[in-house]
């Protein structure tokens, strides 16, 4: 940071009018003993030391330290224990955006704890510790690293350029305001994951039990009221699937129909992310997609992901090349068919005939041979299809909400620090 640094955050508590003061690393902290030993000396017996490896940060296994944080064992050597408040920061990465990505020791493990490979360990002498983290995850840190950090196929730091970070620092009561409410969102942040982990699992549950398996032609769980056999049919028969249409990219707009490509087919399961649109066309039934169409991408890097359209403010989308769309059929509930194509019954037969290497790709005449089991009636597809897409629009609704948490931690972090 510059000399014309600003004394004063864009957000501010109220009751809080003094103006910041320069800071560097340096002088908020000193450099505790790391114990830079590699992976290979590891025990599998319990030694009473554990030590904080800096892929450990990486991987999110390191983050805010405490005594449930499960870390590997290490014998005993000549090092710095870590104290509660110490920071444990990266200095290597494959990318600067991981460069001195922090971990914070808030409360030690039965065990000692250790600052390992590839990690500077940071004792903070004159500022908050957690201040110092979330500091250090803000976006004018990650441009200082980029700056600052060495090495292409490994971007690294030095404890003497990382001393020489300068930042605007708050009096100690405001510094706490701060902490308290980013550890408020990184809270909600945390339940929300969990509850989401959850459902996803038992979503996972559900279709195990809702669904033959081994050849069986009943499922282990049903809904009241059915009882009849299920019957083994071709995918093709019950959702074909139907390509896309070339369309140029030469002829791409910023506004009109938006085009589902291969890019919009998310990993969250969601069509989204950003449009081309072309202008609308003559004679397009053939490349339309309805609302909550079930697509498929059917080459490149995620090839075989199935995600779902929802429309919002247009009155048509088309569907590009290379994009597959499942095919609505009378006496067919389509929940149910938007089901089985984002299970595992289906990635478990595409796999069978992915032709991989440099362009993985798919055939529609592949996919329609797939055989799933499907009940009779389809009534009994409706109630199945109905649960699923309630449990899916529930663990849509926790992806969202987190979405907007870490959204709105971003927000903080860049408007209540100078």
């Amino acid at each position: 940071m510059n000399a014309k640094q600003a004394k004063y955050p864009q957000l501010r508590f109220k009751g809080f009018t003094d103006p910041w003061e320069k800071r560097t690393l340096g002088q908020t902290t000193t450099k505790a003993k790391s114990y830079s030993v590699s992976r290979d000396v590891e025990r599998d017996h319990e030694t009473g030391y554990r030590y904080i490896h800096y892929g450990d940060i990486h991987t999110g296994v390191a983050d805010i330290v405490t005594e449930h944080t499960k870390l590997p064992n290490i014998e005993p050597a000549n090092y710095d224990e870590l104290r509660v408040n110490d920071l444990v920061v990266a200095d290597a990465s494959e990318d600067y955006q991981g460069i001195a990505e922090p971990a914070v020791v808030v409360g030690l493990p039965t065990q000692h704890l250790v600052a390992g490979l590839h990690t500077i360990a940071l004792r903070p002498s004159s500022a908050s510790s957690l201040y110092l983290y979330y500091l250090l995850h803000t976006e004018s840190f990650k441009h200082f690293g980029y700056q600052t950090g060495t090495g292409l196929k490994v971007f690294g730091i030095s404890w003497s350029n990382l001393s020489k970070f300068t930042f605007m620092i708050p009096s100690r009561p405001e510094q706490e305001k701060i902490v308290k409410l980013i550890e408020s969102v990184d809270n909600l942040t945390s339940d929300n994951q969990r509850k989401l982990a959850k459902l996803k699992e038992l979503k996972q549950g559900y279709l195990q039990k809702l669904f033959p398996k081994n050849g069986s032609k009943f499922p282990q769980l049903r809904f009241t009221g059915f009882a009849d056999a299920w019957e083994e049919r071709k995918l093709g028969d019950v959702a074909p699937l139907r390509g896309g249409f070339a369309f140029k990219s030469s002829e791409f707009r910023n506004t009109g129909v938006p085009i589902v490509r291969i890019s919009n087919i998310l990993s969250s399961g969601e069509v989204g992310g950003a449009f081309a649109y072309y202008d609308e066309q003559d004679k397009d039934d053939k490349y339309i997609l309805p609302d909550k169409s079930a697509v498929l991408a059917m080459s490149g890097a995620t090839t075989g992901k199935v995600s779902i359209l929802s429309q919002t403010s247009h009155d048509k989308v088309y569907q590009n090349q290379r994009v597959g769309y499942f095919q609505s059929v009378d006496c067919i509930d389509y929940d149910f068919i938007s089901t089985i194509v984002r299970s595992e019954l289906f990635m478990m037969q595409l796999e069978s005939v992915l032709v991989s290497g440099a362009q993985p790709n798919v055939s529609s005449k592949e996919i329609d041979s797939f055989d799933f089991m499907i009940p009779k009636l389809v009534q009994e597809q409706q109630k199945i299809g109905s649960f699923f897409k309630q449990l899916d629009d529930t663990i849509t609704l926790h992806q969202r909400k987190l979405e907007k948490l870490q959204e709105l931690k971003k927000g903080y972090l860049q408007k209540m620090f100078c």
